[in-house]
């Protein structure tokens, strides 16, 4: 008789409803309302900040990512008041917003910080090249406490960070980081499969956590992931796929 093979799949999108239903339950999720198929937004962003600026590898940064939810809102305003240049994936693979504090006027730096606001005052690139990345901020529906991580079931999170890698502007060692409420780091275990990027740091509201993440991160795209017609219909992959 053939052994059953674990459903990965399966048990992953279960850990991504309980979450949803425990931060909907608890009324702490701002927007998107209702949370579910999102990475939300929640109560204590200002918590979050204040832990932020006490991680060393923040605040010694000069270029920092982060994915477009809006749990990130609060990096990317506190970056660009301490004058970092802050690079904004846009949500499915459409490129990327530069923003870069000196030519914004500090008083629309709040604004700058949403999405709609960075594609407003940002320069819009294919992808980030010629330059070096110090920290990379991505967003999570679950997240342990030995870094594993669940985004919300797309891929495209892992698929971004993966770009970053093949485009050379972040490496094995650039620190990465979550930001989820304290409700979403949960003590089940995630499935961390090949292309899934593991946690270094976790910023809750009320606490940060080192994970010493015991998991890999991917060295770039796993491109036998992919069908060829995704790449195909994907500018960025298309060209570093090959695909003229």
């Amino acid at each position: 008789m053939a052994e059953r093979r674990p459903n990965y799949q399966k048990e992953k999108e279960n850990i991504r409803r309980e979450t949803w239903l425990t931060l909907e339950k608890y009324e702490v999720v701002t927007t998107p309302r209702p949370c579910y198929g999102k990475i939300p937004g929640f109560i204590g962003s200002s918590g979050v900040q204040t832990k932020l600026v006490k991680l060393e590898h923040f605040r010694t940064s000069s270029v920092i990512y982060t994915t477009p939810d809006v749990p990130m809102r609060v990096v990317r305003e506190e970056s660009l008041r301490r004058g970092k240049q802050v690079i904004l994936s846009l949500p499915g693979l459409k490129g990327y917003v530069l923003l870069d504090s000196d030519k914004i006027p500090p008083h629309r730096l709040g604004y700058a910080s949403t999405l709609r606001g960075a594609l407003a005052m940002g320069e819009k690139i294919k992808w980030p090249e010629n330059m070096k990345i110090d920290i990379v901020f991505i967003g999570s529906v679950a997240v342990n406490t030995n870094g594993a991580r669940l985004g919300r079931g797309d891929g495209l999170y892992d698929l971004e960070y993966g770009i970053l890698r093949e485009l050379h502007v972040i490496s094995e060692r650039t620190p990465i980081v979550t930001i989820v409420h304290d409700l979403q780091v949960i003590e089940k275990k995630i499935p961390m499969l090949p292309h899934d990027v593991p946690a270094d740091f976790i910023i809750t509201p009320t606490r940060v956590l080192i994970t010493s993440t015991p998991f890999p991160r991917p060295p770039g795209v796993i491109w036998e992931s992919l069908s060829i017609e995704f790449i195909k219909s994907t500018p960025i992959l298309r060209a570093l796929f090959g695909i003229s």
